[in-house]
């Protein structure tokens, strides 16, 4: 009895700690989603401005002809619109998963909300990497020299970012556990 009562409040702990992360998570995805929607409409108002006053400084380097400008404000505008989509579904399963998790007195298994957890920070990767492109695509507005260099530093910093040099802990799901300590199996 005592057993059950002990497991009953490390699990309710280890949820309440876990509804936290993800919805933090949430919160983040839903402001960066926002942030990528604002630079759109932005980059949109500035493609509707046709007086490119802005871009005919000495500071400049490369072709500044209306058509290469156009071409640059689209590409631009689509990647912030990617980062918009991947946040806003990152968003998605992180909700999903945060709904798995605090649904009362249900035996959902413990793959649904991982996979929910993992699609959700995989569309946050992906919406964050759009940022990074579309800083590359921001610089190519002052030529190609600003862009080639941003672009040598970000691949130096994402494979900085992304390289693991030491194992991953391997970590044993406690939902079984808990799940036996509820029912009484064990002793």
């Amino acid at each position: 009895m005592f057993f059950n009562i002990g497991n009953d409040q490390a699990e309710k702990r280890d949820v309440s700690t876990a509804l936290s992360v993800i919805q933090s998570n949430t919160t983040a995805a839903t402001f960066l989603a926002s942030v990528s929607l604002t630079l759109c409409s932005l980059i949109g108002a500035w493609i509707a401005n046709r007086s490119n006053i802005f871009f005919q400084s000495q500071l400049i380097y490369g072709d500044t002809s209306p058509n290469t400008i156009s071409i640059k404000y689209i590409c631009l505008l689509t990647c912030f619109l990617v980062a918009f989509s991947c946040f806003v579904q990152s968003a998605r399963h992180f909700v999903h998963a945060n709904y798995l998790i605090s649904t009362p007195d249900s035996f959902i298994p413990v793959s649904s909300v991982e996979i929910a957890v993992i699609r959700g920070g995989d569309f946050w990767s992906l919406g964050l990497r759009a940022l990074y492109f579309a800083l590359d695509l921001l610089l190519w507005f002052f030529g190609p020299i600003p862009m080639f260099i941003c672009s040598v530093v970000m691949v130096l910093v994402l494979l900085y970012l992304d390289s693991n040099s030491r194992p991953l802990h391997s970590n044993q799901s406690q939902g079984n556990q808990f799940q036996m300590a509820k029912r009484g199996g064990f002793n």
